[in-house]
C-alpha cells in the first residue's frame, strides 16, 4: 500500500492546488452582491451579522482581514479564505473517491495491495471526480466570494473524509481519535452553517458497517435512524441549550431572588460537573463507548462555543449588530431566525384557505375564526432596576380555527402577496379551480423538486441556459440563430452531459460492485439535496437562485462521476476480455491495463474536467469586477454630507456596509434599511451615533415600538369623532406632527376597539412654515421654487395602513426639520416612497426629498425633477466637501464596465439599468434647460464608460437615441438604432417561437424600443422610419397578450 498512499497523497495536493490556482484567479476583488459585504465588513471588525450568525467563519475571516496591506484589500483576502477552503474541499473529495474506491478491490483483505494499474486507474478516476466537482457551477460560484459555503463545504469533505479514515484505521485507541477529530470539527461546523450536520446519517452507516459482522437491511435502518437522531439532537441543541438556560435564569432571578446570570452560572457548573462524572465513570468502569461519548460531546459543545464571540461583540453595540443578541432572551431569537418567519412541514393551511373560509360563511351566513388563537411565549427583558427580569411581549402562534381547511405535507402554503398567482401559473389552474392533494404534490414534484433542485442539478451536470433568472437546461443546439442576450451570455454552458453520464455509469457501477458504499453516498446525495427540499418547502419564487444550497448533494454526485471512471475501464474490458467477470467475481479478466478502455475512459474523463473549465471560466471569472462597490460608492457620493438614506433589500444596503465599514467611505451618511427598520432592536441602533454619522432624529420611545406594538396601522375613521368629522378628517387629511404628538398618548382619537393604533386619513400635511428661514439659508431648495414654501406638504400614503418601517420614516421626516439631507434608494419599490415621489428630486442616482412639489407628475415644477448642475458635476467630474474636518470627495467610478471580458450577471446588469435611466433623466433634464452640450457630453461619456458591447443594450439606451439627435450628435445616434433595432427584431423573431411566459418584460421592452424609433424617425422625416414602424406593428400584434 505504500505505492497507493504516496501517490494518493501526492496527487491530492496537485489537485487542491489546481483547484486553488482557478479559484485565484478568477477571485473577486471586492465584495459582491448579496450577503459577502455583510460577511466582510462582519468579519474584518467581528461584527454581528444576520440570523443564525456564523461565529468561526467570523473568527477565520478575521485572521484573513487582518493580513490585507490596505483596507480596499481585505475583501479580496476574505474572498481568498473561500477560495483556500474550496481548494482543501477538494482535496478531500480527491481522497474520499480515493479510499472508497479501494472498496471495490477485497481491501478488507489483510495483505492486499492494489497493483500499479488499479492504483492508477484510482488515481485518474478521483482526479475527475474531484476536479469535475472543482469547476461545477454552484461550488466554483462559491469559491470566489465571502459566503459561508465554501467554508461549510471543506468542513464537510473534511468530515466525510475524516469518518472514512477512521473506517480504515485498524488500531481502536487511534480510530477513536479520529471519531474526537469529527466530533469537534461537527462543533466547530454549527458556528458555519447547520447543513454539514446532515452527514451525521451517513457517518452512522459507516459506523455500522465497520462494527458489525453481520450487516443486515434492519440493521442499516437502525444506523440510519440513530444518526438521524443525533442529529435532531444537535439541531435541537442550537436553539436548546441557550433556550434551556433562560428558563433557569429566569426561574432562578424571578422565583428565588438570586443576582442576574446565577442561572446560567448553575447550568454551566451543571454540564462542566455531569461531562467530568461522565468521563471519570467511563475511565473507572472501562466503558470506552461512553468514554468515546462523553468526551464527543465535550467537543461538540467547545465547537459550539464560538457563539460566545454573537454574544460578546454584541454587547459592545458596534454599528452592524443584528437583531442585538447580547443576553439569552435574544440570542435565542437570534439563533431560532424568528425574524424571518416558518414554514409548515407536516400539516397547514394552505394559501387559499383563508378564501375558502370566507366563502364559507357567505354560504352558511355565520361567523367562523381563520385564528381560533394563539400559544403565547412570554418575551423577557432584563430590568436593572427591579433587578429582575420582566414581560415585554408575547411571541405569538397561531392555531387555527377548526372549520379552516388544512392539509398534509402542505407545500402550496404561502399568502405572500402575488402567491396566489404563481401558484396558480405553475399549477396551471384558473382562479375557480378548487385546490386538491393532487395539486398540491403535483406543486412538490413540478416546482420544489423539478425547478428548485434537478434544474440546478442539471446547470451543473448537463448545462445551463444563461444566467437569466429561471434560465434553463442547455440540451445542445447551435447559437448562431440565438439573440445575443443568449448567444452571448457567458453562463450559457453546455457539458454535453458528460459528467451526468459518468455519474450515471458510476451509480450502477457503485450498486452493482458495492452496495454499502452505494448507500452511505445515496443518503448523503438524498439528504443534502431532495431532503432539503422538503424541509425548506420554497415558495413559488425566491429572490434569487438557490444552486449554492444543494452543493452538498453534487459533492455526492462528484463521487459517484470518478466511480463512473472505473466503470467505464472495467466495462470496456470486461466486452474486450476474454476471461468474462461473473457475478461471483467481477473483476475476473479485468487487469486496467487495456489500452482501448484506459483511452476512452481516458478521453471522456479529461474532456469531461476540460468542458466544465472552459464552459464555466468565462461566467465565473470575477477578477475586474467591482461595480457592487462602485454602485454603492456612486449612491453615497450622490449624497450631501450628513445626510440620511433610506435603502430597502440586500443589494442596495450591505454593499453600502462594506464601503463604510471597511473602506470608511462615506461614513458621514447614515444609511437606514427600511427592511430592517420595523425591527425594534434596528431602530434603537439608529437613535445611536455611527462613526461620523449623528443619530437619526427618531422621537418614538421603545414602548411604541417594541416587537409587536404598532407592527401595522390601518386607516380607519377615528371612533371617537362624530361620523361627520371623521369623514372630513379622512378626506382633507391629518397633519403629520399632531398625529405622532397622539400616537406618544395614547390618545383615544386614534384608538380602535381592541386598543389597537389607527391612522384616521390616509391623506398627510406637513407643515414647513416653522423651518422656511432655515430651509432659505441652507440654499439646497432651487431657487425658483421659493415661491412653494408657503404651503404645506400635502401628499396620499400609497395604502390603507402603514407598517412599523414607514411610521418610523415618517417620525424621521417630521423630526429632521430638513437640518438633514434626506435620500431615498433609486432601487426601492414604489410603494416604499410613502407617496411623496412628487416631492423628489433627482441628484446623481438618489432622489432627495425637499418641502416643495418637484416630481414629474406635477407639470409646472418637472423642470425642477432634476438637479442637473450637481448631477452632471457628479457623473462628468468631481466635487470636494468638508465635513466635521474631513474632506469628502464627491464622484462617481465605473471600473471593469467598459471590459467584455468582465463578468457581470443580472444583478449587476439590474443595478447598471437604475443608472442608465437616472443619466437618461439628467439628460432630458439638461436639454429641457438648454445645455444641450452638457447632455451631449453627458450621454457618450456614459455610452463610454457603460458601453453596450460590454453592458447589453436596456430600454434606457434605447431612450438616449432622441435625446441624442436633439443634441445633436447624429452619428452616435443613428448607431445605437440600428444595432438595437437589429437585435431587438431578432430577440423578438426568436422568442415568439420560444415563448415561455416569462420574458413578458424583454418583450415590451424591445417592442418600446423599436417604437421609440420609429417615432423619433418620423420626426425627423427619416426613410428609415416606416420600417422600424412596421416591425414595431408587427410585434405589438404578434405578442399581444404580453401587454395585457
Amino acid at each position: 500500500m505504500q505505492y497507493f498512499k504516496k501517490l494518493n497523497t501526492i496527487l491530492g495536493w496537485i489537485a487542491f492546488l489546481i483547484a486553488t490556482t482557478v479559484y485565484l484567479l478568477t477571485l473577486e476583488p471586492t465584495a459582491s452582491y448579496w450577503d459577502c459585504g455583510e460577511f466582510i465588513s462582519a468579519s474584518a471588525k467581528l461584527e454581528v451579522p444576520h440570523p443564525p450568525g456564523t461565529p468561526f467563519f467570523l473568527l477565520v475571516n478575521r485572521m484573513f482581514a487582518m493580513l490585507a496591506s490596505e483596507p480596499s484589500q481585505v475583501a479580496y483576502m476574505v474572498n481568498l479564505s473561500s477560495g483556500l477552503s474550496s481548494g482543501f474541499t477538494i482535496l478531500f473529495l480527491y481522497w474520499t473517491i480515493s479510499l472508497l474506491a479501494l472498496k471495490f478491490f477485497n481491501y478488507n483483505k489483510p495483505d492486499f495491495e492494489p497493483t500499479k494499474a488499479q492504483t492508477h486507474s484510482i488515481m485518474f478516476a478521483s482526479a475527475v471526480g474531484a476536479l469535475a466537482y472543482a469547476f461545477s457551477d454552484s461550488f466554483w460560484f462559491s469559491a470566489v466570494e465571502a459566503e459561508v459555503y465554501a467554508m461549510s463545504s471543506f468542513l464537510t469533505g473534511f468530515i466525510f473524509w475524516a469518518m472514512l479514515k477512521w473506517d480504515v484505521v485498524k488500531e481502536e485507541k487511534m480510530a477513536n481519535r479520529w471519531l474526537l477529530l469529527i466530533a469537534y470539527l461537527i462543533g466547530i461546523s454549527i458556528g458555519v452553517h447547520p447543513l454539514n450536520l446532515l452527514t451525521i446519517p451517513a457517518l452512522a452507516m459507516i459506523y455500522y458497517f465497520n462494527k458489525s459482522k453481520n450487516v443486515t437491511l434492519k440493521g442499516t435502518i437502525y444506523s440510519i435512524l440513530a444518526g438521524s437522531a443525533i442529529l435532531v439532537f444537535l439541531m435541537w441543541l442550537i436553539p436548546g441549550l441557550p433556550t434551556l438556560a433562560k428558563k433557569i435564569e429566569v426561574f432562578f432571578v424571578n422565583t428565588i431572588g438570586l443576582p442576574f446570570n446565577s442561572g446560567i452560572l448553575f447550568l454551566g457548573l451543571l454540564i462542566i460537573g455531569g461531562i467530568i462524572y461522565g468521563i471519570v465513570y467511563s475511565i473507572k468502569k472501562g466503558k470506552v463507548l461512553l468514554n468515546i461519548g462523553m468526551l464527543s460531546f465535550t467537543l461538540v459543545l467547545i465547537g459550539y462555543a464560538s457563539y460566545g464571540i454573537i454574544l460578546i461583540r454584541s454587547a459592545y453595540n458596534p454599528p452592524m449588530d443584528e437583531n442585538n443578541p447580547e443576553d439569552l432572551v435574544t440570542l435565542i431569537s437570534y439563533l431560532n431566525r424568528e425574524q424571518y418567519g416558518s414554514r409548515p412541514l407536516l400539516f397547514g393551511p394552505i394559501f387559499t384557505s383563508q378564501q375558502e373560509l370566507y366563502e364559507k360563511m357567505q354560504i352558511e351566513q355565520r361567523q367562523m375564526s381563520y385564528y381560533q388563537g394563539f400559544t403565547e411565549t412570554p418575551i423577557y427583558k432584563k430590568d436593572e432596576k427591579q433587578g429582575k427580569y420582566v414581560i415585554v411581549n408575547y411571541a405569538r402562534e397561531p392555531i387555527y380555527g377548526p372549520e379552516v381547511r388544512q392539509m398534509f405535507f402542505p407545500r402550496i402554503h404561502s399568502t405572500s402577496q402575488g402567491h396566489n398567482r404563481l401558484y396558480r401559473s405553475w399549477l396551471n389552474i384558473e382562479e375557480d379551480e378548487t385546490i386538491t392533494m393532487y395539486h398540491n404534490l403535483k406543486f412538490f414534484f413540478k416546482f420544489q423538486l423539478g425547478h428548485m433542485y434537478w434544474r440546478y442539478f442539471a446547470w451543473n451536470f448537463i448545462g445551463r441556459e444563461s444566467d437569466i433568472k429561471d434560465a434553463g437546461i442547455a440540451l445542445g443546439g447551435s447559437s448562431k440563430n440565438l439573440p445575443e442576450y443568449l448567444a452571448k451570455n457567458k453562463a450559457r454552458n453546455n457539458f454535453f452531459a458528460i459528467p451526468l453520464i459518468l455519474g450515471i455509469v458510476g451509480i450502477v457501477f457503485n450498486i452493482l460492485r458495492n452496495k454499502q458504499t452505494a448507500g452511505i453516498i445515496g443518503l448523503l446525495f438524498l439528504l443534502t439535496g431532495m431532503a432539503l427540499i422538503v424541509y425548506l418547502n420554497s415558495p413559488p419564487i425566491e429572490p434569487r437562485e438557490r444552486d449554492y444550497i444543494y452543493v452538498g448533494s453534487f459533492y455526492a454526485f462528484a463521487i459517484w462521476m470518478g466511480f463512473g471512471v472505473l466503470g467505464l475501464i472495467e466495462i470496456l474490458e470486461g466486452v474486450l476480455s476474454k476471461n468474462k467477470p461473473t457475478p461471483q467475481d467481477p473483476t475476473a479478466g479485468i487487469t486496467y491495463k487495456n489500452p482501448v478502455a484506459w483511452s476512452v475512459a481516458g478521453v471522456l474523463g479529461v474532456a469531461c474536467v476540460f468542458l466544465m473549465l472552459q464552459q464555466g471560466w468565462d461566467d465565473h471569472n470575477r477578477s475586474g469586477r467591482y461595480y457592487s462597490v462602485d454602485s454603492a460608492k456612486n449612491l453615497l457620493s450622490s449624497c450631501e454630507p450628513n445626510s440620511i438614506l433610506f435603502t430597502g433589500g440586500d443589494n442596495d444596503t450591505f454593499p453600502l456596509w462594506y464601503a463604510q465599514e471597511v473602506e470608511g467611505f462615506r461614513t458621514d451618511v447614515r444609511v437606514c434599511n427600511t427592511s430592517l427598520l420595523g425591527t425594534d432592536w434596528y431602530i434603537s441602533q439608529m437613535k445611536l451615533p455611527a462613526y461620523d454619522s449623528d443619530p437619526l432624529p427618531i422621537s418614538l420611545e421603545e414602548p411604541l415600538y417594541r416587537s409587536g406594538t404598532n407592527d401595522v396601522i390601518s386607516v380607519e375613521p377615528s371612533p371617537i369623532l362624530p361620523e361627520k368629522e371623521a369623514k372630513k378628517l379622512m378626506g382633507e387629511g391629518i397633519p403629520l406632527d399632531q398625529y405622532l404628538d397622539l400616537l406618544k398618548q395614547k390618545n383615544q382619537y386614534i384608538l380602535d376597539d381592541k386598543g389597537e393604533s389607527i391612522l384616521p386619513s390616509q391623506k398627510l400635511l406637513l407643515s414647513i412654515e416653522k423651518d422656511i428661514d432655515f430651509i432659505k439659508k441652507s440654499g439646497f431648495l432651487p431657487a425658483q421654487a421659493d415661491t412653494l414654501l408657503k404651503y404645506p406638504m400635502y401628499w396620499q400614503l400609497p395604502a390603507k395602513s402603514i407598517d412599523k418601517d414607514e411610521l418610523i420614516m415618517l417620525d424621521i421626516i417630521v423630526n429632521n426639520h430638513w437640518k438633514r439631507p434626506i435620500y431615498f434608494a433609486t432601487q426601492l419599490g414604489a410603494d416604499d416612497y410613502l407617496g411623496l415621489k412628487d416631492y423628489m428630486q433627482i441628484e446623481g442616482l438618489a432622489y432627495r426629498l425637499l418641502p416643495v412639489p418637484v416630481g414629474i407628475s406635477t407639470p409646472k415644477n418637472k423642470e425642477l425633477y432634476v438637479n442637473t448642475d450637481l448631477s452632471y458635476d457628479l457623473f462628468m467630474k468631481e466635487k470636494k466637501q468638508t465635513f466635521k474636518g474631513k474632506e469628502i470627495t464627491r464622484k462617481m467610478t465605473w471600473r471593469g464596465l467598459d471590459n467584455p471580458k468582465v463578468y457581470h450577471n443580472e444583478d449587476y446588469l439590474g443595478f447598471i439599468a437604475q443608472a442608465r435611466e437616472n443619466i437618461v433623466e439628467i439628460a432630458e433634464a439638461l436639454i429641457a434647460e438648454g445645455k444641450k452640450d452638457k447632455a451631449k457630453e453627458l450621454m457618450l461619456h456614459s455610452l463610454k464608460v457603460i458601453p453596450i458591447e460590454s453592458i447589453p443594450y436596456d430600454v434606457y439606451v434605447a431612450q438616449l437615441v432622441p435625446l441624442l439627435f436633439e443634441a445633436g450628435e447624429e452619428k452616435k445616434a443613428t448607431e445605437l438604432y440600428q444595432k438595437i433595432g437589429k437585435e431587438a427584431d431578432l430577440t423578438l423573431a426568436y422568442l415568439n417561437d420560444n415563448y415561455n411566459g416569462k420574458d413578458a418584460y424583454r418583450i415590451q421592452h424591445n417592442i418600446y424600443a423599436l417604437s421609440v424609433f420609429a417615432q423619433t424617425l418620423e420626426e425627423r422625416k427619416s426613410p428609415d422610419a416606416a420600417k422600424y414602424k412596421e416591425l414595431a406593428m408587427k410585434y405589438r400584434q404578434i405578442y399581444k397578450d404580453a401587454f395585457k
